[in-house]
């Protein structure tokens, strides 16, 4: 059985919405993409490579996944990055996209998300990872079926935004396992839901 790691920049009130630019994602009239990028340092660029190059597949929502496939194969110049996001099996989670997916390595999961999600995890594998996807990952967790967050907590205070726990969640107390933090001020902690410890 292969666990899960839910991956996401988030602010210090939880925002999660459009880290990466300005035009990222914009619901909601949000004004605010793009918060994280000058949080970057060679340490969290060190510690996502890292992580990235352990292998294992991408599970994506719709909309995280086209904005993905729009934006990293188009990134060549210097770009550690869409290498491996190229070469990674990336599940996509939709309803409404059809086969055959643009991006390479593309394979798109049917039926509803928590239960394709749970047959994905039943397949043998070194693990999967969610990145982004913030409407997949709220029926993950409410589905019980997120066995590790790494967040990367920002020193930023956004006041609005979309966030990954959002009200009406269901309670999970987590335990931290690691944390470090980058030059900028980023938290890098890596969590798991509590309820788990049964299965170490």
């Amino acid at each position: 059985m292969q666990s899960l790691t839910v991956i996401e920049n988030v602010t210090l009130d939880g925002v999660m919405q459009a880290p990466g630019r300005p035009d990222e994602d914009t619901r909601d009239g949000f004004a605010d993409g793009g918060w994280a990028v000058p949080f970057g340092d060679e340490v969290l660029g060190r510690a996502m490579g890292e992580r990235m190059s352990c292998g294992g597949g991408l599970v994506l929502g719709r909309r995280t996944y086209e904005d993905f496939a729009a934006y990293w194969p188009r990134q060549r110049d210097d770009n550690p990055f869409t290498p491996v996001l190229d070469a990674t099996t990336k599940y996509v989670v939709s309803g409404t996209l059809r086969d055959p997916l643009p991006w390479q390595n593309s394979r798109l999961l049917g039926g509803d998300a928590a239960g394709a999600v749970a047959a994905l995890k039943r397949e043998p594998g070194p693990g999967i990872g969610v990145l982004g996807s913030g409407e997949l990952v709220r029926t993950l967790m409410a589905h019980d079926l997120v066995d590790e967050y790494v967040l990367l907590i920002h020193p930023l205070v956004l006041g609005t935004g979309r966030r990954l726990f959002a009200d009406g969640g269901p309670p999970s107390s987590l335990r931290l396992e690691s944390s470090a933090t980058t030059t900028t001020g980023v938290i890098m902690a890596t969590l798991r839901p509590s309820r788990r410890e049964e299965d170490r």
